[in-house]
Formats: structure tokens, C-alpha cells, sequence
């Protein structure tokens, strides 16, 4: 018998719709963490059709995809320093809020 054990696990999946006052699209996060609770993987994404067709309506995203952090932003890709998880969530939320959001 084999026994896969596995080293991460998914702790945040959702998907959060904003309304059209606030920008119109979707909020998508999903996070996975190690077992001393240490993020090791994540998908940020604002989605919005209508600001951005391209890239499955990704308007700006955060991902660790590949093993290497990066921001996607109207269909381009750019390396991201990478501090810790909270720091890329705040550039996250940023850069969703000028592009797309109202506060």
C-alpha cells in the first residue's frame, strides 16, 4: 500500500463577487500553507470582463506559480520581490482598488 502525505494544505478558496457601485467583477483568493502554517502557495485575482478581456478576465493577480512570485496585470507578467504573504496581499489590494475598486 502506498500512503501520499500531503506537505500543504488549501486554507482559503473563495470567490467574492463586487457589487457595481465598488467596480463591478470578482475577487478570487485561494491559499495553501505548510505544516507549521507558513503560506507556501497563493492565487490573488481581480477579474472584470469588461476592464480587461484578455487572460480570463484577470485584471490584476498575485501568484507563486512556478516558483516564482509575480503580479499579473492587463495581460503582462512582472517579477514581485517577495517579503511575506501579508505584504503581497496589501500590494493586492492596491492595485485592485486603483484599477478597478472604489473604497
Amino acid at each position: 500500500m502506498i500512503l501520499l502525505v500531503m506537505s500543504e494544505r488549501k486554507i482559503i478558496d473563495e470567490t467574492s463577487s463586487i457589487s457595481r457601485k465598488r467596480g463591478n467583477g470578482l475577487l478570487r483568493r485561494e491559499v495553501w500553507v505548510d505544516r507549521q502554517g507558513r503560506v507556501v502557495r497563493y492565487n490573488l485575482a481581480y477579474i472584470n470582463h469588461a476592464l480587461h478581456s484578455g487572460d480570463n478576465g484577470r485584471v490584476v493577480g498575485y501568484d507563486n506559480a512556478h516558483g516564482v512570485h509575480h503580479r499579473h496585470i492587463m495581460g503582462k507578467v512582472e517579477y514581485v520581490t517577495f517579503k511575506n504573504f501579508e505584504d503581497i496581499e496589501a500590494r493586492f489590494e492596491q492595485d485592485w482598488l486603483t484599477i478597478g475598486g472604489r473604497k
